[in-house]
């Protein structure tokens, strides 16, 4: 799995900003779309592209689009 890839999966999930503000380093949290069918979403993918699951708590956890790559790649 590739970070850039997957920071435009996770990007893509974003349908108002701009995904070349979305970075290994952005606080997703912080996104003014930010909302609970952002997470269903991003949740979606992951276990859609990624073939990993993870729960709401461990993508609440997570700090940057970076940290929830991680996670993933500590499953794999």
């Amino acid at each position: 799995m590739e970070l850039t890839t997957f920071i435009k999966d996770f990007a893509d999930q974003f349908e108002d900003t701009d995904t070349s503000s979305i970075g290994a380093n952005t606080k997703f949290h912080e996104i003014g779309e930010w909302s609970s069918l952002t997470a269903l979403s991003i949740l979606n993918m992951i276990s859609n592209k990624y073939g990993t699951s993870l729960s709401f708590g461990e993508l609440r956890s997570a700090d940057t689009v970076k940290d929830v790559f991680d996670l993933i790649d500590s499953k794999a």
